[in-house]
This record gives structure tokens, sequence and C-alpha cells, in this order.
């Protein structure tokens, strides 16, 4: 049973996007799994001041909304990742304005590893999923192959998506994520990246994990 607390602890979250500019008015979209059942952000509401009731409560297996609230248009694919990867229990979508320029840029770029966050907390490769209108199948089908395998993806001319498995992993993706996404644009595309062995020497002292093959 979802819980009044619980849901007030999505709007605050939801807020909390809002607060940080990464959103704005009635654009992204956000979910949060609690057991068999997903909390997501209306269709048509504002993320930076959502209200009670503007929360969808979900059914994970079917999509079916249990409390009359019209999901966000891009439930399908919040649903779906949420179903496919069990480690995820947090999707968040929106049109950050760094990412979002990035999203648009004729020439994109093929490496976002600018600085030690990227690789460690986003992801060493962010795939880029072409345009497809939003809420439509094919973009909802594009985003749940692309994050099979990954955290954080770039939605062309619209946005990105990042995935974690709570609240702080989800925003610390997707502010990292914006965070790149300036890097880039400053530097007039003039910029460096962090190199295989670099990433790799990160991985190990930085995330413990072990000494990659050679």
């Amino acid at each position: 049973m979802i819980t009044k607390e619980q849901i007030q602890e999505f709007i605050s979250q939801a807020h909390r996007v809002g607060n940080a500019g990464l959103t704005l008015c009635s654009s992204g979209n956000i979910s949060w799994r609690i057991g068999d059942k997903a909390l997501i952000s209306g269709t048509g509401s504002w993320v930076p001041n959502l209200v009670e009731e503007k929360v969808s409560i979900c059914d994970i297996a079917t999509g079916t909304p249990l409390n009359g609230v019209k999901p966000s248009m891009e439930s399908t694919f919040h649903l779906g990742v949420l179903r496919s990867r069990e480690d995820v229990n947090v999707v968040l979508h929106f049109q950050s304005k760094y990412a979002t320029a990035v999203a648009c840029m004729k020439n994109k770029p093929t490496n976002f590893n600018v600085t030690a966050e990227v690789p460690c907390h986003v992801g060493k490769e962010i795939p880029i999923i072409p345009y497809y209108r939003p809420g439509s199948p094919e973009l909802a089908k594009a985003v749940m192959e692309a994050m099979q395998e990954h955290n954080s993806v770039l939605l062309t001319n619209h946005g990105q998506v990042v995935c974690g498995k709570d609240f702080n992993q989800a925003f610390e993706r997707a502010t990292f994520f914006e965070m790149a996404c300036q890097i880039i644009l400053l530097s007039g595309g003039d910029y460096s990246v962090l190199t295989p062995e670099e990433i790799d020497d990160l991985e190990v002292y930085v995330l413990g994990k072990k000494t990659p093959l050679k």
C-alpha cells in the first residue's frame, strides 16, 4: 500500500529537481518504484511544483493507473525500465538546459568523459537516441533498449533520461550529465576527454573495481 508519507516524499523529490533548474514548467517527468507499484508524475503536471492531485500510482507490471490520475505520456519507458532493471528504483527525464542544448547540436559529442565524475557516475558511454515524437512507442522502445545496459541516455532534440537505485543516485547522474554538457558547450567544442587508461585508473582507485585485465 502506498502511504501518504511516500507520496509527500515523491513530491519533495520532484521539487528538488525543479529547484536545481533541471526542468521547467510542464517539461520532464519522474518515477519511483515502491514494491510492485510506481509513483509517476501525472500528465501535464509541473514537476517543479508537483501536487498530490497530479501524482499517478501505477501497477508496474500492467501500467494501469490505480488512483484515477493519468501518468505522464512518457510513463511507458519509465515502467519499462523499472520492469527490466531490478537494480533501478528511480527514473528521471527532463529538458535540462545544457543537456538539451547538446541534444540539439548537429554534430553531437561522441564522448562525454570530460571530468572524472562522468565515467564514475554518469557512465563512460552515453547512448544518443534519434529524435522520436515525445510519448511515442518508438521513443519508449529506444529508451528501454538503451537503458538495458546504460544508466544515462541523451534524446535528440529532447533532453536526458537517467536512472538509479534511489533519488540521490539518479539526481547525481543527472547533475553530472548536465555539468558535462555545460563544459562541452562552454568550451566551444575545443575540449579534451579522459583516455581509456585514465578511466580504468578511476574504476580501480575511485570505484574500487579490480585491476583491468591487460
